[in-house]
């Protein structure tokens, strides 16, 4: 029986910050928009303030240069053109953690970026090159099975193996396509119970029916969708009901 769990959001990624701000005491690791697909200085300084705050810990969360999708648009580059992008993206992060007086903790890779590493190898190690290159001490955050944690692991990283509250799964254990209509899951309650369910069992019901074994060790709620604040509000008050602890990987 899991007696801890991190409960991640990302962040940064509206200008004015208000979702986050209703978000950030129900959560204890924030992934913070890096300016690639979302945010700026300013919204980069203004959720770490935020997140120091209320002792939540901080992580980057970078992504492809595409601000026009958001981050969800799939792209293909040289490894060494990886690398370098992950790590100006903590560079920049860092600079503004450390002039709040803080550091980061981990980093998760957002959008397809993040869908892109769980499955393929080669990305995924680019990505935890940067990271090690970067500071080895950092936490990767992926997709519970995917390459991005194993890819980590097998070069000395600690990581974070991530379920999510507010997506459906695939029988493959990858997470349903945005495109598709039933890739998020709007009912609270559903998924409350989802979470529940991961954390306990370690199992999740895919669309098709097909049952899942996964790794609960971070649960991402996030924080763009209508809801996110009243879902991150109930799943944390049903967590802790439950006799579950919520903290950030250590």
């Amino acid at each position: 029986m899991i007696v801890c769990i991190d409960l991640n959001c990302d962040m940064g990624e509206s200008p004015d910050g208000s979702v986050d701000t209703a978000i950030m005491p129900f959560v204890s690791s924030a992934n913070i928009a890096c300016g690639f697909h979302a945010g700026n200085a300013d919204t980069m300084r203004r959720t770490v303030q935020l997140a120091l705050q209320h002792s939540v810990a901080i992580g980057a969360h970078p992504s492809f240069a595409d601000r026009e999708n958001f981050g969800r648009r799939e792209m293909h580059l040289s490894a060494v053109e990886i690398i370098s992008m992950v790590i100006a993206q903590l560079q920049t992060l860092k600079a503004i953690a450390v002039a709040e007086g803080s550091r980061l903790h981990h980093v998760k890779p957002h959008g397809a970026l993040y869908n892109m590493a769980a499955k393929d190898a080669s990305l995924a190690r680019s990505i935890a090159n940067a990271v090690l290159d970067f500071d080895a001490s950092l936490i990767v955050y992926g997709l519970s099975g995917g390459c991005l944690v194993s890819e980590a692991k097998a070069i000395g990283l600690r990581t974070a193996s991530e379920v999510f509250s507010d997506r459906s799964y695939q029988p493959d254990g990858t997470l349903t396509r945005r495109t598709d209509p039933s890739a998020m899951i709007h009912d609270k309650q559903k998924s409350i119970e989802q979470v529940l369910q991961m954390v306990r069992t370690g199992k999740v019901v895919a669309n098709d029916g097909t049952v899942i074994t996964v790794t609960a060790e971070t649960v991402c709620i996030h924080g763009d969708e209508t809801g996110a604040a009243a879902l991150a509000c109930e799943l944390s008050a049903a967590i802790r009901q439950a006799g579950i602890t919520i903290l950030p990987p250590s």
